[in-house]
């Protein structure tokens, strides 16, 4: 192997080190950035509302 080849191949290999670092450094980032949400997801998000709570009422009346 003479030397221009593991010029090449040290450079590729510092160079997709540098790649996956930066890659590994924006996906920290990113997921420290990211908040715990402040609402509540899916249908627990319409247990407050107002209309849902009327509904809920209504059965129970209903159906007691």
């Amino acid at each position: 192997m003479d030397d221009d080849q593991r010029g090449s191949r040290l450079r590729s290999f510092v160079l997709g080190g540098l790649v996956g670092a930066s890659a590994a450094f924006a996906a920290a980032r990113r997921r420290s950035r990211t908040r715990e949400r402040q609402t509540p997801a899916g249908l627990a998000a319409f247990e407050g509302a107002p209309c849902f709570r009327e509904t809920v009422e209504r059965e129970r009346r209903s159906h007691g």
